[in-house]
C-alpha cells in the first residue's frame, strides 16, 4: 500500500511533530511505501516566497477593485475604509520588497546569524509583517506567524462552521495550500490511503478542507484522521454524518499498530469491524469498534523522519522530538485531561533502549539537539537517564517538561542533568499557594519548588514555569500568592507563562463539578468544544481571574519580557552561548514602552 501521511497547519514550524515519524517507523518495515509531509512547515516556507506573495498581490488587487466598485454604489463603512487604505498601501512594489526581505529572514533563522539577537528579532518581525500582508489577501482571515494564533473567522469547535469554511475561497487559505502542496503529491504518487494527524483544535478546519478536496479529485482514496484531538471528539464524530462524509475512518488513542492493522485491512479488502481503536464509515453508516489496544514501547522502533523537509524548519539546528514514555506518571492533576489520549496507564521504555535510540537518531540525522516531548518526565528516569548519557558520552543537548518533585532535592541530580546536556526545563508550577495546589492534587510543596528552581538554575539550566489564575475555589489573595512567589524566586525563574483557568471537557473537575463548586454550560451549537463556560460558588470568577492576569501582565518583573517568544529559540541560545544568563534576550527599555500586553513569556 502507498500511504500519504500529512501533518496539517497550524503548529510551530521549529521542529518536526512526532506523530508522522512514529507511524512511518512501523509502516515501512511492514512493506508499505510512505510519503510523509509536514504541510505546516512547508506552508510557511511557501508563504515567505516570491511566487506566493505575487499570488497574494493579485488577490489584494482584486479586493481593492471590489471595494472601489462598492464605493461607487454607496459610502464605505469604517471597517471597509480602513481596509481600503491597507489594500492601497499593499502595492505590488511593497509586496516585491517584502518577498525579498522574507527570503532573507528565512536565511537568518536557518543560519548562524540567528544567534545575533538584533538579526533574529528583525527576521521574526519581517515574517510577522509578511503574514499581515498575506492576511489582507484572505480578508478577514488573520493568518499569523508564529502559528496557533491564526483565525479564519470560522469557529473550529462548531461543525456547522467547519462545513461552511471548507468551500470559502476568499477566507480559507488552506484551499490554496492544498492546491500547491498536496494536490501535486496526490497526482504524482496516487496513494491508496491518506492519514492526517490532528494535535490541536485549529487543525480541524485545514484537515477537513484537505479531506474534502482530496475526495473531490480522488474519491476512492481511504482517508483516516487521528491524534489526541480526534480521541477527544470521538463521541461527537460518531454522529457527524456530514463531516464524516469527507473521511473514511478515525483512529483513536495510540495509533501505530492500530493504523498498521487498518492499512492491512484496507489493502486486502478485509472487514473493518474487528479492528481496535477505530471509528469507520461504510454504506450502512458510522460504526465505533469496541476493541482497543495500546503500545508495548519495547517493541516500537525509533521514529523515522526520512522524507520530511528537515531543512525547512525555522531553526539553525535540527531539533528532533523523542518520546520515552506514554501517559503521565503522576496522572492526578484535577485540571488536566491529557490522559484522554490513552487506554492504558503510564508506561516507559527501559534506559538501555532510550540510549540506543537516541544514539541511532543522533548519528542518522547528524544532530545533537533533542526535545523529550513526554507529558511529564518521571523523576527516577530523569536521574537514571542523565547519569547514563554522561557515562555513554552521547554529547547531546536536550529539553523536556517536568513536575516539581521532592525526590529531586539533591544538588548532584541537577549537576548530572546539566552534564548530560539538559539546558531548558518547562515546569508545571500552576500556583504559589499551598491550599490551591492541594485542590489541584498536585502534591507539591512550595519549599520543594523553591529548591528545584534554585538547584537547577545554579546548575546552568534555564527554568520556564507555567501557571494560571482562577482554579475553582481560588481566592484573590491566593492568586496574589502566585505573583509573590515568582517575584521572590525571580533569580531562578528565567521565563514564565501565565494564563487563566480553562475547564476542560474531560478533566476531573468536569467529571465531578459539584465537588469543586462548579456549574458549567454546554452550548449545543458548539458541538466540538473541548472546554466549557462555567460559574463558581466561591473564589475568582472568569472575569476576576482575567483581571488578575491582566494586572500581572502590566506589572510583572520586566526580566520576563523577552525579545523572542519561541521556546526552541531560547533553548538554542542557551546551548550556543553556554549558560542560562542571556541578558541580550531581555527587552530594552524602549521596547518595554512599546510592548503590547498580550501574553507573558514563551509560546
Amino acid at each position: 500500500m502507498k500511504i500519504l501521511l500529512l501533518f496539517p497547519p497550524d503548529w510551530l514550524p521549529s521542529e518536526p511533530y512526532l506523530s508522522l515519524p512514529a507511524l512511518t517507523s512501523v509502516l515501512r518495515p511492514a512493506g508499505h511505501k510512505v510519503i510523509q509531509k509536514d504541510i505546516n512547515v512547508e506552508m510557511y516556507d511557501m508563504f515567505f516566497s516570491r511566487p506566493f506573495l505575487e499570488q497574494v498581490s493579485d488577490r489584494i488587487t482584486g479586493e481593492l477593485n471590489h471595494l472601489i466598485h462598492v464605493e461607487k454604489q454607496r459610502a464605505l463603512d469604517e471597517e471597509e475604509s480602513i481596509l481600503k487604505v491597507q489594500l492601497l498601501e499593499s502595492t505590488p512594489e511593497v509586496l516585491s520588497q517584502l518577498s525579498s526581505e522574507a527570503e532573507e529572514a528565512k536565511g537568518i533563522l536557518r543560519g548562524e546569524s540567528f544567534y545575533d539577537i538584533d538579526k533574529l528579532e528583525w527576521a521574526t518581525n519581517t515574517l510577522h509583517q509578511t503574514m499581515a500582508r498575506i492576511s489582507l489577501g484572505y480578508y478577514p482571515a488573520q493568518i499569523c506567524f508564529p502559528p496557533i494564533e491564526t483565525d479564519l473567522a470560522y469557529k473550529p469547535f462548531m461543525s456547522s462552521e467547519i462545513l461552511e469554511a471548507m468551500d470559502d475561497d476568499q477566507i480559507n487559505v488552506y484551499r490554496d495550500v492544498y492546491r500547491q502542496l498536496i494536490a501535486p503529491v496526490m497526482k504524482k504518487e496516487k496513494p491508496g490511503m491518506v492519514g492526517i494527524s490532528i494535535v490541536q483544535q485549529k487543525q480541524i478546519i485545514p484537515t477537513f478542507t484537505f479531506s474534502k478536496m482530496i475526495k473531490g479529485e480522488f474519491p476512492d482514496v481511504h482517508i483516516t484522521i487521528g491524534g489526541n484531538i480526534v480521541t477527544r471528539i470521538r463521541d461527537e464524530l460518531k454522529t457527524q454524518d456530514k463531516l464524516f462524509g469527507y473521511i473514511d475512518s478515525a483512529v483513536l488513542y495510540e495509533g501505530e499498530n492500530a493504523y498498521l492493522q487498518l492499512v492491512d485491512a484496507v489493502e486486502n479488502s478485509k472487514p473493518l469491524s474487528g479492528l481496535p481503536n477505530l471509528i469507520y464509515r461504510d454504506e450502512s453508516g458510522i460504526h465505533a469498534n469496541k476493541d482497543v489496544c495500546s503500545e508495548d514501547l519495547s517493541k516500537l522502533p525509533p521514529p523515522d523522519f526520512d522524507g520530511l523537509a528537515l531543512k525547512k524548519y525555522f531553526v539553525p539546528k535540527l531539533i528532533l522530538p523523542f518520546l520515552a514514555t506514554r501517559g503521565c506518571y503522576w496522572g492526578r492533576c484535577t485540571f488536566c485531561d491529557h490522559f484522554q489520549g490513552y487506554v492504558e496507564g503510564f508506561r516507559t521504555m527501559q534506559v538501555d533502549q532510550i540510549i540506543d535510540e537516541i544514539r541511532f537518531l543522533q548519528n542518522k540525522y547528524n544532530t545533537r539537539y533533542f526535545h523529550f516531548t513526554d507529558e511529564s518526565y518521571p523523576p527516577a528516569l530523569f536521574r537514571k537517564l542523565s547519569q547514563r548519557i554522561v557515562e555513554e558520552k552521547l554529547d547531546i543537548v536536550w529539553t523536556t517538561h517536568m513536575r516539581f518533585e521532592e525526590t529531586l532535592l539533591d544538588e548532584q541530580v541537577w549537576k548530572d542533568a546539566h552534564a548530560s546536556g539538559c539546558r531548558y526545563l518547562h515546569f508545571g508550577f500552576e500556583s504559589g499557594n499551598q491550599r490551591v495546589l492541594k485542590l489541584m492534587d498536585k502534591a507539591t510543596k512550595l519549599d520543594a519548588i523553591e529548591t528545584n528552581l534554585r538547584m537547577s538554575s545554579e546548575a546552568g539550566i534555564w527554568n520556564h514555569i507555567m501557571g494560571f489564575f482562577g482554579f475553582p475555589g481560588e481566592k484573590k489573595e491566593e492568586a496574589e500568592d502566585s505573583k509573590h512567589f515568582v517575584l521572590k524566586n525571580r533569580e531562578h525563574v528565567h521565563s514564565l507563562g501565565f494564563m487563566t483557568y480553562v475547564l476542560g471537557k474531560y478533566s476531573p473537575v468536569a467529571f465531578e463539578p459539584e465537588k469543586y463548586g462548579v456549574s458549567y454550560y454546554k452550548n449545543p451549537e458548539w458541538d466540538l468544544a473541548l472546554d466549557y463556560y462555567f460559574t463558581l460558588k466561591e473564589g475568582l470568577n472568569i472575569q476576576e481571574a482575567l483581571d488578575v492576569f491582566e494586572e500581572f501582565e502590566r506589572n510583572h518583573d520586566p526580566k520576563w519580557d523577552l525579545r523572542t517568544c519561541v521556546r526552541e529559540y531560547v533553548y538554542l541560545y542557551i546551548e550556543h552561548f553556554g549558560n542560562n544568563n542571556l541578558p541580550q534576550l531581555k527587552m530594552r527599555s524602549d521596547q518595554q514602552k512599546e510592548k503590547h500586553h498580550t501574553s507573558v513569556g514563551m509560546v
